[in-house]
Protein backbone atom coordinates (compact mmCIF):
# COMPACT_ATOMS: atom_id res chain seq x y z
CA UNK A 1 0.00 0.00 0.00
CA UNK A 2 1.41 3.71 -0.81
CA UNK A 3 1.37 6.32 1.52
CA UNK A 4 -1.32 9.57 1.36
CA UNK A 5 2.01 11.78 0.09
CA UNK A 6 -0.12 13.66 -2.59
CA UNK A 7 -1.76 15.09 0.64
CA UNK A 8 -0.16 14.81 4.00
CA UNK A 9 2.32 12.97 5.47
CA UNK A 10 1.54 12.19 9.11
CA UNK A 11 -1.22 13.07 11.37
CA UNK A 12 -0.85 16.67 13.27
CA UNK A 13 -2.67 19.33 15.21
CA UNK A 14 -5.30 20.02 11.86
CA UNK A 15 -5.23 16.21 10.47
CA UNK A 16 -6.47 13.12 12.38
CA UNK A 17 -6.37 9.54 10.14
CA UNK A 18 -9.04 6.98 10.95
CA UNK A 19 -8.66 3.44 9.54
CA UNK A 20 -12.65 3.18 9.85
CA UNK A 21 -15.71 5.51 11.50
CA UNK A 22 -16.26 2.72 14.38
CA UNK A 23 -19.58 3.74 13.78
CA UNK A 24 -20.64 1.67 17.03
CA UNK A 25 -18.23 3.69 18.97
CA UNK A 26 -17.71 7.13 18.16
CA UNK A 27 -16.13 8.75 20.42
CA UNK A 28 -12.91 7.72 18.87
CA UNK A 29 -13.38 10.39 16.38
CA UNK A 30 -16.45 12.54 17.84
CA UNK A 31 -14.21 13.75 20.89
CA UNK A 32 -12.05 15.28 17.41
CA UNK A 33 -14.84 17.09 16.41
CA UNK A 34 -15.04 18.60 19.71
CA UNK A 35 -11.96 19.29 19.83
CA UNK A 36 -11.45 20.69 16.37
CA UNK A 37 -14.57 22.92 17.01
CA UNK A 38 -13.60 24.25 19.94
CA UNK A 39 -10.08 25.42 18.56
CA UNK A 40 -8.62 26.30 14.91
CA UNK A 41 -10.65 23.91 12.90
CA UNK A 42 -9.60 20.81 11.67
CA UNK A 43 -9.73 17.21 9.24
CA UNK A 44 -10.29 13.65 9.77
CA UNK A 45 -9.32 11.71 7.00
CA UNK A 46 -11.40 8.16 7.37
CA UNK A 47 -10.40 5.38 5.51
CA UNK A 48 -6.57 6.18 6.45
CA UNK A 49 -4.23 4.19 8.37
CA UNK A 50 -2.30 5.67 11.68
CA UNK A 51 0.84 5.77 9.91
CA UNK A 52 -0.81 7.63 6.63
CA UNK A 53 -1.60 4.34 4.15
CA UNK A 54 -4.70 4.27 1.98
CA UNK A 55 -6.80 1.20 3.08
CA UNK A 56 -10.47 2.85 1.57
CA UNK A 57 -13.92 2.48 2.59
CA UNK A 58 -16.56 0.16 1.74
CA UNK A 59 -20.32 1.76 0.81
CA UNK A 60 -18.97 5.33 1.25
CA UNK A 61 -22.35 6.89 1.15
CA UNK A 62 -24.10 4.99 3.87
CA UNK A 63 -20.70 5.78 5.94
CA UNK A 64 -21.24 9.67 5.09
CA UNK A 65 -24.61 9.40 6.33
CA UNK A 66 -23.99 7.79 9.55
CA UNK A 67 -21.13 10.03 10.19
CA UNK A 68 -23.28 12.82 9.70
CA UNK A 69 -26.20 11.90 11.76
CA UNK A 70 -24.02 10.93 14.71
CA UNK A 71 -22.15 14.26 14.66
CA UNK A 72 -25.49 15.93 14.64
CA UNK A 73 -26.91 13.99 17.74
CA UNK A 74 -23.79 13.78 19.68
CA UNK A 75 -22.09 17.21 19.40
CA UNK A 76 -23.97 19.98 21.64
CA UNK A 77 -24.55 22.84 20.28
CA UNK A 78 -24.57 22.06 16.19
CA UNK A 79 -21.47 22.51 14.99
CA UNK A 80 -20.31 23.56 10.86
CA UNK A 81 -18.90 20.30 9.15
CA UNK A 82 -17.91 19.37 5.60
CA UNK A 83 -18.12 15.72 4.46
CA UNK A 84 -16.27 15.06 1.26
CA UNK A 85 -15.81 12.10 -0.79
CA UNK A 86 -12.11 11.84 -2.10
CA UNK A 87 -10.50 9.04 -4.65
CA UNK A 88 -6.82 8.24 -4.03
CA UNK A 89 -4.87 5.34 -5.07
CA UNK A 90 -8.22 3.99 -6.58
CA UNK A 91 -9.79 4.05 -2.93
CA UNK A 92 -12.42 5.88 -1.57
CA UNK A 93 -12.09 7.43 1.71
CA UNK A 94 -14.08 10.89 3.45
CA UNK A 95 -12.54 13.67 4.65
CA UNK A 96 -14.30 15.39 7.78
CA UNK A 97 -13.30 19.05 7.72
CA UNK A 98 -14.99 20.94 11.02
CA UNK A 99 -14.82 24.64 11.21
CA UNK A 100 -13.77 26.37 14.01
CA UNK A 101 -17.12 27.23 15.90
CA UNK A 102 -18.50 30.63 17.88
CA UNK A 103 -20.71 28.88 19.97
CA UNK A 104 -17.67 27.22 22.17
CA UNK A 105 -17.34 25.12 24.17
CA UNK A 106 -18.71 22.13 21.93
CA UNK A 107 -19.30 19.17 23.88
CA UNK A 108 -19.69 15.53 22.97
CA UNK A 109 -22.39 14.02 24.71
CA UNK A 110 -22.29 10.31 24.96
CA UNK A 111 -22.07 6.85 27.10
CA UNK A 112 -23.54 9.00 29.86
CA UNK A 113 -20.81 11.92 29.78
CA UNK A 114 -20.94 15.23 28.45
CA UNK A 115 -17.34 16.98 27.77
CA UNK A 116 -15.56 19.52 25.74
CA UNK A 117 -12.39 18.73 24.07
CA UNK A 118 -9.56 20.49 22.88
CA UNK A 119 -6.56 19.60 20.51
CA UNK A 120 -3.01 19.05 22.19
CA UNK A 121 -0.37 18.34 19.55
CA UNK A 122 -2.10 15.67 17.17
CA UNK A 123 -4.18 13.90 19.84
CA UNK A 124 -7.92 15.20 21.64
CA UNK A 125 -7.96 16.01 25.38
CA UNK A 126 -10.93 17.00 27.88
CA UNK A 127 -10.37 20.41 28.62
CA UNK A 128 -9.14 21.66 32.09
CA UNK A 129 -11.04 23.86 33.96
CA UNK A 130 -9.31 27.17 33.39
CA UNK A 131 -9.61 25.98 29.35
CA UNK A 132 -13.12 25.23 29.66
CA UNK A 133 -13.92 28.75 31.20
CA UNK A 134 -12.34 30.59 28.37
CA UNK A 135 -14.01 28.34 26.40
CA UNK A 136 -17.56 29.60 27.94
CA UNK A 137 -16.62 33.01 28.02
CA UNK A 138 -15.71 33.02 24.00
CA UNK A 139 -18.80 31.53 23.18
CA UNK A 140 -20.61 34.27 25.37
CA UNK A 141 -18.77 36.58 23.30
CA UNK A 142 -17.17 38.15 26.52
CA UNK A 143 -13.42 37.81 28.03
CA UNK A 144 -11.55 37.57 30.93
CA UNK A 145 -10.99 41.21 31.11
CA UNK A 146 -14.66 42.87 30.91
CA UNK A 147 -16.23 40.34 33.99
CA UNK A 148 -16.74 41.84 36.61
CA UNK A 149 -14.67 42.00 40.10
CA UNK A 150 -14.99 42.24 43.42
CA UNK A 151 -13.77 45.64 43.83
CA UNK A 152 -15.25 48.30 44.03
CA UNK A 153 -14.44 51.80 42.30
CA UNK A 154 -14.29 53.95 45.23
CA UNK A 155 -11.70 51.75 46.93
CA UNK A 156 -9.51 52.04 44.72
CA UNK A 157 -7.39 55.07 43.41
CA UNK A 158 -6.29 55.66 39.59
CA UNK A 159 -4.40 58.39 39.63
CA UNK A 160 -1.26 56.68 37.55
CA UNK A 161 -3.70 55.87 34.45
CA UNK A 162 -5.21 59.13 34.79
CA UNK A 163 -1.71 60.67 34.58
CA UNK A 164 -0.64 58.30 31.58
CA UNK A 165 -4.17 58.73 29.66
CA UNK A 166 -3.69 62.78 29.97
CA UNK A 167 0.29 62.68 29.02
CA UNK A 168 -0.68 60.40 25.70
CA UNK A 169 -4.06 62.03 24.70
CA UNK A 170 -3.88 65.30 26.13
CA UNK A 171 -7.48 64.77 27.46
CA UNK A 172 -8.70 63.87 30.96
CA UNK A 173 -10.64 61.72 32.56
CA UNK A 174 -13.61 63.90 33.56
CA UNK A 175 -16.20 61.61 35.65
CA UNK A 176 -16.73 57.57 36.37
CA UNK A 177 -18.82 57.19 33.27
CA UNK A 178 -15.24 57.90 31.33
CA UNK A 179 -14.12 54.55 33.31
CA UNK A 180 -17.26 52.78 32.12
CA UNK A 181 -17.02 53.61 28.28
CA UNK A 182 -12.87 52.25 28.48
CA UNK A 183 -14.43 48.94 29.94
CA UNK A 184 -12.84 49.26 33.85
CA UNK A 185 -15.76 50.46 35.42
CA UNK A 186 -19.48 48.47 35.58
CA UNK A 187 -22.64 50.26 36.12
CA UNK A 188 -23.05 49.32 39.00
CA UNK A 189 -19.74 50.82 40.76
CA UNK A 190 -18.10 47.27 40.63
CA UNK A 191 -14.35 47.12 38.64
CA UNK A 192 -14.02 44.98 35.63
CA UNK A 193 -10.92 42.91 35.69
CA UNK A 194 -9.13 45.07 33.19
CA UNK A 195 -10.11 48.33 35.91
CA UNK A 196 -8.14 46.11 38.78
CA UNK A 197 -5.31 45.63 36.81
CA UNK A 198 -5.43 50.10 36.31
CA UNK A 199 -5.59 50.78 39.88
CA UNK A 200 -3.03 52.06 41.77
CA UNK A 201 -2.69 49.73 44.28
CA UNK A 202 -4.02 46.62 41.96
CA UNK A 203 -5.52 44.29 44.01
CA UNK A 204 -5.27 41.43 41.91
CA UNK A 205 -2.28 39.88 43.09
CA UNK A 206 -2.22 36.75 41.01
CA UNK A 207 -2.53 38.50 38.01
CA UNK A 208 -0.02 37.83 34.95
CA UNK A 209 -0.58 39.55 31.54
CA UNK A 210 1.35 37.82 29.00
CA UNK A 211 2.46 40.35 25.66
CA UNK A 212 3.81 38.70 22.17
CA UNK A 213 5.66 41.58 19.42
CA UNK A 214 5.14 39.25 15.90
CA UNK A 215 7.00 39.85 13.03
CA UNK A 216 4.44 41.10 10.58
CA UNK A 217 0.70 41.21 11.03
CA UNK A 218 -0.71 38.01 11.45
CA UNK A 219 -0.04 35.85 14.60
CA UNK A 220 2.25 33.21 13.44
CA UNK A 221 4.35 29.94 15.32
CA UNK A 222 6.20 31.24 18.96
CA UNK A 223 9.23 30.03 17.95
CA UNK A 224 9.68 31.47 14.65
CA UNK A 225 7.72 34.58 14.35
CA UNK A 226 7.67 35.77 17.75
CA UNK A 227 10.63 38.45 18.10
CA UNK A 228 9.70 39.32 21.77
CA UNK A 229 7.53 39.02 24.43
CA UNK A 230 7.19 39.73 28.02
CA UNK A 231 5.01 38.78 31.47
CA UNK A 232 4.01 41.35 33.91
CA UNK A 233 2.20 41.01 37.20
CA UNK A 234 0.55 43.89 39.12
CA UNK A 235 -0.50 47.13 37.89
CA UNK A 236 -0.10 47.14 33.98
CA UNK A 237 0.50 50.88 33.67
CA UNK A 238 4.11 51.28 35.41
CA UNK A 239 5.72 48.40 33.22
Amino acid sequence: MKTLNQMLIAEATEYDFKSEPELKKPKSWLKTVSAYANGIGGSIYFGVSNDGHVLGLADVQSKAEEISELIKTRIEPATTFLLEPLTIEDKDILRLEIKSGQSTPYYYSGDGNKLAYIRLGNESAPAPSHILNELILKGSNQSFDVLESKYAFRDYSFTLFEATYKQKTRNSVESPRDYVSFGLLCENGQLTFAGALMADQCPVYQSRVFCTRWNGLSKGSIFIDAIDDEEYNGNIIVR
